[in-house]
């Protein structure tokens, strides 16, 4: 088999059947219809090949690996600043995380998660383990939930999308519920990634709040976001209730605002991933109708 340093060298362009290789803007179509057998564990590469389609692969910033078995391509991995394979055909997913390993391999870490289907990320992280070095933490179990359908409790009528006059709000909350959850701050400095990221959420209406005036002014008590939106699912991420009022019922009632407001503008499905020990979480989402389709991995590091 031609070695994986070559195809990168080479680019896109036919390969033999049964091969790794990097893809190309001609690919991405294939790619998509990769994604398009299970919209929900592949929802985060999904959204990035819809922007390359418009845009190119080279101006979304990152490389799109493929693997063909059978004169088609069998599955992909979007490699930028997440790793997300899709090998939604369980006949080829060893062969393909070996060759997506073999690219892994050859450049070297350059994302700060694997993030995806479980089976997909925890069989590449295996192969990638030994050469990738060290890692933060490893998240094997995070149930995939999906809702179709309207909410089976009632939405929180105060709960909307934020406008950008609310960003100074908006993000000390997702920097709260980021550090709860990972264990640091995104935040290094003014105007950083992260902060890029949470006032383009906010400008293109995927931002969810319910702000209530406080002692010291208006404070944000629940929030959510659209992380991923693509092939007719949206993910729904960064969920947060304020600790104070946690045990209030503003998570259930919040996330049926969500998906009742993401399904009548934005897509049909809605969907999230949670850790499996947060049974908190699990039991408010299965209070307002989700239930489980699948299981995510992420590895972070």
């Amino acid at each position: 088999m031609r070695g994986v340093e070559e195809d990168l060298a080479a680019g896109g362009g036919p390969a033999h059947a049964g091969e790794p290789r990097l893809l190309d803007d001609t690919d991405v179509p294939a790619a998509l219809a990769v994604c398009a057998q299970d919209p929900v564990a592949a929802v985060l590469a999904t959204t990035r090949l819809e922007q390359a389609a418009l845009h190119g692969l080279r101006r979304v910033g990152g490389q799109l690996w493929g693997y063909d078995a059978g004169g088609r391509l069998a599955a992909v991995c979007w490699a930028g600043a997440n790793l997300v394979p899709v090998v939604p055909d369980a006949a080829v997913r060893e062969d393909a995380l070996d060759g997506f390993a073999a690219f892994g391999r050859a450049q070297g870490r350059r994302c700060s998660s694997v993030v995806g289907d479980a089976a997909a990320v925890l069989g590449l992280w295996d192969r990638l383990a030994p050469s990738w070095g060290a890692v933060r933490e490893v998240r094997s179990d995070q149930p995939s939930m999906v809702i179709d359908h309207a909410p089976a409790v009632d939405p929180d009528p105060a709960v909307r999308r934020s406008t950008p006059g609310e960003y100074d709000l908006v993000l000390p909350a997702c920097v709260r519920m980021f550090t709860e959850e990972v264990g640091y701050s995104p935040v290094a400095g003014t105007g950083g990634a992260y902060e890029a990221r949470v006032r383009s959420l906010v400008r293109e209406g995927r931002s969810f709040v319910r702000i209530e005036s406080g002692a010291s002014g208006p404070q944000v008590v629940f929030k959510a976001e659209l992380g991923a939106v693509a092939g007719g699912v949206a993910q729904v991420q960064g969920v947060w209730v304020d600790p104070a009022r946690r045990g209030e019922g503003l998570s259930e009632a919040g996330m049926a605002a969500v998906v009742t407001l993401t399904r009548r503008a934005v897509a049909p499905t809605v969907s999230l991933y949670a850790n499996h020990y947060n049974e908190r979480a699990l039991a408010a989402y299965r209070a307002v109708g989700f239930r489980q389709v699948g299981t995510y991995a992420t590895v972070l590091f």
